[in-house]
C-alpha cells in the first residue's frame, strides 16, 4: 500500500521524550506505562474537554509512550502483548479521560483488522509498517451508513461516498474502509494513508460527551488501492472464516473497558474530592466533623465500589477468554465458540452500562452541591459515558443474553453483535 501522506500540523507530546525509558515488557509494566499516560492526561482533562481541540497532542503522547505499539510484533518493535492486556490498558486511560481511551482502544481494534481479514503476507506488511512508525488507526466502518461503493480500474479498486462517522480518522495516519464492490454483495476491507485529498472530514462532531474522539462524518472520493491489498483476497476471492467475525465481540469489549474506565474514574476523582473538599451536614443530629465520617456518604462509596468491582471481575473475565480466542488458531474458532463469548460481552457491557451510568450520576450526591461547578467537571464523566453507550441499544445486548439462558440460543454475526 502507498505511504504517502499530506502534512499536518506539527504536535508535540505533553509528556515531553519518553526515548530515554525503557519499553515496558510485562503486562504489569505496560499497566503502569498506561497509569503514567492517564495520569497526564487527568491533569487537564477538563480543560481539554472544554476546548474541544482536535486531539493531535493526545495521540501524539499515545504514540510516544508506546502504547499504540502494545499489540505489535515484539521483532518490529512492538509491546507483543495480549487483547487481555490491550483492554486493561484502554480502561486505565478511559479512567483520566474517555476520549482519549476510546480513540485507543478502537486504535487496537483497527489495527488488529488485517489480523482478523487479511492474508498472511499482507498481516507481516501492515504490522511491520504500522509498529516501525508508530502508527495510529482510525475507522471510516459505520455500518448504519450506506456502505462505500468499490469500483474497478482494472487492477485498482476505486472507494466512493460518505460515512456519518469515522471515529479517530482525522487524528490517525492510517484508515481502515469498507465497501461494497460495485454490481455484488463483496464486502471488502482495505487500510488506506488518512492524509490524502480523497479523505475530506467534515468537522460536524459536536456532541455533549466524548469530545475530543474527532467522530465526526467523512466524505470518501476516490481513494484507490490495489487488488492486492483488499484484506482477504487472493486473487480477487475471499475465503471467510468464522475468526472474521470476532471483530464485533472484539470492539464491543473495548466498549465495555471504556464505560468500566469512565466509572472507575469518576468514583476515584469523586472521591479525591470528598475528601479535600465535601463538607459534612450540620443539620443531621448527629454531625460529624467531615464529610468522609458521613454514614450516608460511606454506605454510597461502599455501594457503588462493590459494584464496580464485580463489573470488573466479570470484564476481566471476559477479556481473558475472548483474547485467548483473538491469539488462537485462526482456522479454529466455531461458531458456537464465537456465538458463546458474543454472550458473554454483551453480559459484560449491559452490567458496565448500567453502573458506569449510576456512578457517574451519583458521585453528586456524595460530593456536593459545590461538586456541581464547571471547574470542577465531573459532568464529564456521565456525558462521555452516556453518549458512547448509546452507540448501539443496549435493551438488544440483554436479549441476545436472555435468549441464550433460556433457548441456548447464540447470536447471528451482524454489524452490532
Amino acid at each position: 500500500m502507498s505511504t504517502e501522506q499530506t502534512e499536518r500540523p506539527a504536535e508535540t507530546s505533553p509528556a515531553g521524550s519518553w526515548n530515554d525509558r525503557p519499553a515496558p515488557r510485562t503486562p504489569a509494566e505496560w499497566l503502569t506505562r498506561a497509569a503514567e499516560v492517564g495520569a497526564i492526561l487527568a491533569a487537564d482533562a477538563v480543560e481539554r474537554d472544554r476546548a474541544g481541540q482536535t486531539p493531535y497532542a493526545e495521540v501524539q503522547l499515545l504514540k510516544d509512550s508506546g502504547l499504540v505499539t502494545l499489540l505489535g510484533p515484539v521483532e518490529y518493535g512492538g509491546g507483543g502483548q495480549t487483547w487481555e492486556t490491550a483492554y486493561r490498558v484502554t480502561r486505565e486511560v478511559s479512567k483520566a479521560d474517555g476520549s482519549i481511551g476510546q480513540l485507543l482502544g478502537y486504535h487496537y481494534l483497527w489495527s488488529w483488522a488485517v489480523r482478523l481479514l487479511g492474508t498472511p503476507q499482507q498481516i507481516a506488511a501492515v504490522e511491520e509498517l504500522a509498529t516501525t512508525n508508530r502508527y495510529f488507526f482510525g475507522g471510516a466502518v459505520n455500518p448504519r451508513d450506506d456502505d462505500l461503493v468499490i469500483t474497478e480500474d482494472g487492477d485498482t479498486l476505486v472507494f466512493n461516498g460518505r460515512k456519518t462517522f469515522s471515529t479517530g480518522s482525522k487524528v490517525s495516519d492510517l484508515t481502515v474502509l469498507e465497501g461494497v464492490l460495485e454490481g455484488t454483495d463483496q464486502h471488502i476491507f482495505a487500510i488506506v494513508p488518512s492524509a490524502q485529498d480523497g479523505i475530506v472530514f467534515a468537522d460536524d462532531w459536536d456532541n455533549i460527551g466524548q469530545r475530543l474522539t474527532e467522530s465526526g462524518s467523512v466524505r470518501i472520493t476516490n481513494v484507490r488501492i490495489s487488488w492486492d491489498d483488499a484484506a482477504g483476497y487472493v486473487n480477487r476471492e475471499f475465503r471467510p472464516l468464522v475468526y472474521n467475525t470476532l471483530n464485533l465481540p472484539a470492539i464491543q469489549l473495548v466498549f465495555t473497558n471504556l464505560y468500566l474506565g469512565i466509572a472507575q474514574g469518576a468514583l476515584e476523582t469523586a472521591a479525591a474530592y470528598t475528601r479535600s473538599t465535601t463538607r459534612p451536614w450540620p443539620y443531621g443530629r448527629d454531625n460529624k466533623e467531615s464529610a468522609v465520617d458521613e454514614w450516608y456518604i460511606l454506605e454510597a462509596y461502599g455501594d457503588l465500589q462493590s459494584k464496580l468491582w464485580s463489573v470488573e471481575a466479570l470484564t476481566d473475565q471476559v477479556g481473558t477468554q475472548l483474547s485467548q480466542i483473538l491469539h488462537g488458531d485462526r482456522e479454529a474458532v466455531t461458531a458456537r465458540q464465537r456465538g458463546e463469548i458474543a454472550v458473554r460481552v454483551a453480559a459484560a457491557k449491559q452490567r458496565a452500562i448500567d453502573v458506569g451510568l449510576e456512578v457517574t450520576s451519583r458521585i453528586f450526591e456524595v460530593t456536593g452541591a459545590r461538586a456541581t461547578a464547571s471547574s470542577v467537571g465531573l459532568d464529564r464523566f456521565w456525558r462521555n459515558l452516556r453518549t458512547h453507550s448509546l452507540h448501539d441499544p443496549v435493551a438488544y445486548k440483554r436479549r441476545e443474553v436472555g435468549r441464550y439462558t433460556l433457548l441456548n440460543e447464540i447470536p447471528e454475526p451482524t454489524w452490532y453483535t
